[in-house]
């Protein structure tokens, strides 16, 4: 798990310090070093004030390496409500670097940076060079030509500004999606609380299941959890995605909004001549399970974020249909 005490504010802090006018002016810095996040950029090593965590149950990206960030500005902290999204100041950024490879071998190939303003929060992509020094701002998106932890050669997709706001967006405005209550472990609570960065440890820390026991965990918390963190950010009221009438959010309980019997609204060839989302003992007749264990455009789901498919999620997803109750 990632250490927030290596931040504490308590420690003697050197001079650097971020630069907090790119967070909140206007602009749109053009380098991510603008912002002066890290000491060591290449190694994602941060400046104080920037603290590391980890989600217990992470969003798959073609399995990229996903390093995480949240800054907050000196005084202010972190609020925790519910099991949801916990509050952020004005001045706070979230930062996720994605990267394939290990060791010296690690590529870092974009950053996405979410500011949260005086009016709102913004998400900026960044990608980064060749050299690996910098990241520069990349309204347009881009391509990078890549191998990915599986043996499968991709064309890796860095999403546009408008693309950002595709999953980023609830009720025409740009929100946080990753770091929820429920899935951010009660350790990392208590580091965060030791460094004054956070108010309390919310007694819903930590309850969506730690994804590293995916192959052997009960399917039904795992399949829900990876189905809330991969899919819920558009397929819940007021999401992207609100149309199709599923609603895959971790606390939705009504079988049929998950899909359980459920015809689709409008899937075209994606439903895969399938009749229901969601067939309960049957995986391979299940639209939900068709979609993810697709990569062909137009298909598969999620429709942004993914050129390979999820073997891993899929399996979960496949085994959770499987077992349920057919009655």
């Amino acid at each position: 798990m990632a250490s927030a005490t290596a931040n504490s504010l308590a420690s003697g802090l050197p001079a650097v310090r971020v630069n907090d006018a790119a967070i909140i002016g206007e602009g749109m810095p053009r380098q991510l070093s603008d912002y002066r996040f890290f000491a060591d950029a290449r190694a994602q090593q941060p400046i104080p004030y920037v603290f590391p965590y980890a989600l217990n149950t992470p969003l798959w990206s073609d399995g990229a390496e996903k390093l995480r960030f949240i800054y907050l500005p000196r005084g202010t902290r972190l609020e925790a409500e519910g099991e949801g999204l916990l509050k952020f100041p004005v001045g706070a950024a979230i930062i996720k670097t994605f990267a394939f490879g290990e060791g010296d071998a690690r590529r870092l190939i974009e950053t996405r940076v979410l500011l949260h303003r005086a009016d709102g929060w913004v998400a900026l992509p960044y990608r980064w060079n060749a050299e690996q020094t910098d990241a520069s701002l990349a309204l347009a998106g881009g391509r990078v030509d890549l191998v990915t932890p599986a043996g499968e050669a991709i064309s890796y997709a860095i999403p546009n500004k408008n693309q950002c706001k595709s999953c980023h967006g609830k009720d025409e405005q740009v929100i946080p999606i990753g770091p929820k209550a429920r899935n951010l472990s009660a350790e990392w609570f208590a580091q965060m609380v030791e460094s004054r960065a956070i108010d309390r440890v919310p007694d819903s820390a930590g309850i969506l299941p730690d994804w590293s026991t995916h192959a052997s965990g009960p399917a039904a918390p795992l399949a829900r959890a990876y189905l809330d963190v991969n899919c819920a950010h558009c397929h819940q009221p007021g999401g992207g995605a609100s149309n199709s009438g599923l609603d895959l959010r971790w606390e939705q309980s009504d079988a049929h909004a998950i899909g359980i019997f459920k015809r689709p609204v409008a899937a075209g060839r994606g439903a895969g001549g399938h009749e229901f989302s969601i067939v309960p003992g049957q995986p391979d007749t299940s639209i939900l399970l068709y979609r993810m264990d697709s990569a062909e455009p137009g298909v598969a789901m999620p429709e942004l974020g993914k050129a390979s498919v999820d073997k891993d999620g899929v399996a979960v997803v496949r085994r959770w249909i499987a077992e349920m109750k057919t009655e």
